[in-house]
């Protein structure tokens, strides 16, 4: 019973604190403890608290210090619900990189999170988007052996002949992590197109 009510609460004190800070005549508000909150919020799928501060005025799209946004967080953290919820939000940056320029959707395959993958390939942007070495969203995918992951870039039209920044391709990628099954698999296709 004190969850049912526990939540409400917590919106409502975190909607009045984001109300206050934006307030003219307000005292003022411990910003890093605000943020701390949000992003605390996105790594645990809390949509109601994310809900609140963008009721408040916050974009969906402000980054910590390393460049994560809510739905980086949301994704790499497996909450597939907020990565939904995110994404439908207007404003939502799906394609925003992070300093070492990863995506939400890297984030989501580093970890296995198939439910918010396919909710990421579903997003407007490039399939073969590249972080700053040059590694797409397959190539995260081939390193972690993510087979299903591979198959839904594919249909979704990842380039599968890509080379990222070393000059490494998905087949040398699956060799480094001795996949030969996934090497020879992704030969096949690359024969095939």
């Amino acid at each position: 019973m004190n969850r049912i009510f526990q939540w409400p609460l917590n919106v409502l004190l975190t909607f009045l604190l984001l109300t206050m800070a934006y307030s003219s005549q307000a005292e003022p508000v411990d910003s890093k403890h605000l943020q701390t909150v949000y992003f605390d919020a996105a790594r645990q799928g809390d949509v109601p608290t994310l809900s609140a501060y963008y009721a408040a005025g916050l974009s969906p799209n402000v980054a910590d210090a390393k460049g994560y946004t809510a739905l980086i967080l949301s994704a790499y953290h497996g909450k597939t619900d907020a990565v939904e919820y995110l994404l439908a939000h207007a404003d939502v940056n799906a394609c925003q990189e992070d300093n070492s320029g990863n995506t939400a959707l890297m984030g989501a395959i580093f970890k296995g999170n198939f439910g918010a993958i396919k909710a990421l390939i579903s997003a407007d942007c490039d399939i073969d988007q590249a972080n700053s070495n040059g590694q797409t969203a397959a190539m995260f995918a081939t390193l972690f052996n993510r087979t299903d992951t591979i198959a839904a870039l594919t249909e979704a039209g990842a380039n599968l002949t890509a080379k990222d920044g070393s000059g490494n391709s998905l087949v040398d990628i699956a060799l480094s992590q001795g996949n030969y099954e996934l090497a020879e698999k992704l030969m096949e296709k690359k024969t095939a197109n």
